[in-house]
């Protein structure tokens, strides 16, 4: 059955879009949940449990197994909620009643499905045909999973290092595969091999004769080489990725995992061009592997979708990706964190986002995983950091653990935004009696990094007023640069119309294109590397700065060319957007000649 919508929700946070299936799922509306913290989906699965009157037993950290456990049991209980209300709405039920108009009110106005239930319903008609025509084209959002590949830590029991299939990614992917669900996982931040290789133990990743699979994978990349390398890995172990994530490296929320220099534009020309090749050359891999596994072969082509996100904010940019890049849906992320129907935040920080400007809104090195992410400045997390640091106490408690992945210190791991781990960090900065200014510069870069693991869970606790004596208050937050141009707090009506033309959510008239916000993004964070770089410039520092340019500069050319040849599009703006690219290759020229002289003087 075709999807509803042109649009995804994609994960947000850990606990934005932790139960965002359930509010927009029976709308025929794909989201994304965060498999990251078992004990968040363990307080939630409670509290959903006691308000649907559903038994409940609790899963201690006691029970073997309990992450992947924990897992299945709050998928299960979602996917049924969720099926529930979405039944409900096909039945028309009383209470119910004004969710099917929801349905298709919401819907894009070219829809099929709404056209012929505006036919069906123009004349006189009985509800059992309205019932009937539900029931048989009407479909639910996907309740798809994210899954950090890179967020594996090992985990122990009594001192005992526990075999890896319990290290905490393969046991997140334990319990997606367990769980009821006819869906996907989103695989993010890289490629994890030995995870890539225990998936193969679960069959309803494999298909079956016609092709169908219970479970999906889809794989989040930032660039065409990242999809064609981990698309193979995974057919050599006979797993097909039926979606491929395209996201903008830099002008997305969260983690910014930046290309280089590959921008989004670009990126997404070379997946149309080489899309079939992609898939025809995989199925061949994956076909022999599926023969040498003595598994079933499909007996068809298998199809394959891509999609994009990161920082569309308009119809004509939304309908653009989809028509010119031949996409089968666009992620829009940041402006549905002012959603309440939809993301789950909580009220003072709904309110910071909504006031926020783009100074407010800056790529940050507050993350432990040491990948630049994005910050809404004064966030309550970073305050309460600040407080530790004014006590001469810097760091977290680290009540959680999910990313005490460094082991500088410790084999067991330790968070760098830990109190631990910044203690023993400070001491042996001190040991090294570097000169004030070094020292001072070093000492910043230890104590920046925020507890996001907790913090980014806490707003979902805060929102629901749940137990937050372990978490404390305060709340991380991680939008886009997108979100500068939202103030209001918005319907779920609000948004959808905004997405498909219907009204206008954005607040102001000076909202860039997204491929110039992009390329804007990409220059700061260019010139912020060759300013690092100027320390202790090498060869290999040389090589990085002059293929991210080069990359940038042929990126400009693609959309000098978009530009001028594309016609009835972005036509209120093009003369300024093909100025704003005159500027950026002047910049980049220049960036390039200050390379060019900074591999002059090495040399010398």
């Amino acid at each position: 059955m075709k999807k509803a919508h042109s649009f995804h929700i994609p994960v947000m946070g850990i606990g934005f879009t932790i139960d965002t299936p359930l509010k927009v799922a029976q709308y025929g509306m794909d989201s994304v949940i965060s498999l990251v913290d078992d004990i968040l989906l363990e307080k939630l699965r409670k509290m959903y449990s006691e308000k649907f009157k559903m038994p409940y037993s609790e899963i201690t950290d006691k029970i073997d197994d309990f992450r992947a456990k924990r897992i299945t049991s709050y998928l299960n209980l979602i996917n049924d909620l969720a099926d529930k209300k979405f039944e409900s709405l096909k039945q028309l039920t009383t209470e119910k009643s004004d969710d099917l108009l929801a349905y298709i009110n919401m819907l894009p106005d070219g829809s099929k499905l709404k056209s012929e239930f505006k036919k069906l319903t123009s004349k006189e008609f009985h509800l059992s045909d309205i019932k009937k025509w539900a029931n048989s084209n009407l479909s639910m959002g996907s309740i798809d999973v994210n899954i950090m590949t890179k967020v594996d830590k090992d985990n122990y029991k009594k001192n005992e290092k526990l075999p890896t299939e319990y290290n905490d990614a393969h046991a997140a992917l334990r319990g997606f595969a367990n769980s009821k669900l006819n869906s996907s996982v989103v695989l993010s931040a890289g490629m994890n091999p030995r995870l890539y290789t225990y998936m193969s133990q679960f069959n309803d990743f494999f298909p079956n004769e016609n092709g169908a699979f219970k479970k999906r994978i889809i794989l989040k990349v930032s660039d065409f080489r990242s999809a064609l390398i981990q698309g193979k890995f995974l057919a050599k172990k006979g797993l097909w990725v039926s979606e491929y994530r395209i996201e903008s490296g830099l002008n997305c929320g969260g983690h910014a995992f930046a290309t280089d220099g590959y921008l989004l534009g670009p990126v997404l020309a070379e997946f149309k061009e080489k899309r079939e090749a992609l898939k025809t050359d995989i199925q061949t891999l994956l076909n022999q592997e599926l023969k040498n596994q003595n598994r079933v072969v499909p007996n068809k082509a298998l199809p394959i979708q891509i999609t994009a996100q990161g920082g569309v904010g308009t119809k004509e940019e939304h309908e653009f990706l989809i028509d010119h890049y031949n996409l089968d849906s666009v992620g829009w992320g940041s402006p549905f964190l002012l959603v309440p129907e939809a993301t789950t935040v909580d009220d003072k920080t709904l309110q910071k986002l909504a006031k926020a400007k783009e100074e407010d809104l800056y790529l940050s090195d507050i993350s432990p995983l040491g990948v630049p992410f994005n910050n809404l400045k004064d966030n309550t997390k970073d305050a309460e950091k600040q407080v530790l640091i004014n006590k001469g106490r810097p760091g977290s408690s680290c009540p959680k653990k999910f990313v005490a992945l460094n082991k500088e210190f410790k084999e067991t791991g330790i968070c760098t935004a830990s109190r631990e781990y910044q203690y023993l960090k400070i001491k042996a900065l001190n040991e090294q009696q570097l000169d004030k200014e070094t020292h001072e510069k070093q000492y910043h870069k230890i104590i920046e990094k925020s507890c996001t693991c907790v913090g980014l869970g806490t707003s979902a606790l805060l929102k629901y007023n749940l137990d937050t004596k372990v978490e404390g208050e305060g709340v991380s937050i991680c939008p886009g640069p997108n979100m500068a141009y939202y103030s209001k707090v918005m319907s779920l009506k609000n948004i959808t119309d905004h997405i498909y033309g219907r009204a206008n959510m954005v607040t102001r008239n000076d909202r860039p294109n997204l491929f110039i916000k992009e390329l804007q993004i990409y220059i700061d964070f260019l010139k912020n590397k060759l300013e690092d770089a100027k320390v202790s410039f090498n060869k290999k520092e040389e090589k990085y700065l002059f293929t991210f340019t080069n990359n940038m500069k042929e990126g400009v050319f693609y959309y000098q060319n978009l530009f001028q040849n594309t016609k009835h599009v972005f036509e209120d703006f093009k003369s300024t957007v093909l100025n704003e690219l005159n500027q950026s290759e002047l910049a980049l020229n220049t960036i390039y000649s200050e390379i060019e002289t900074l591999a002059i003087k090495v040399k010398a």
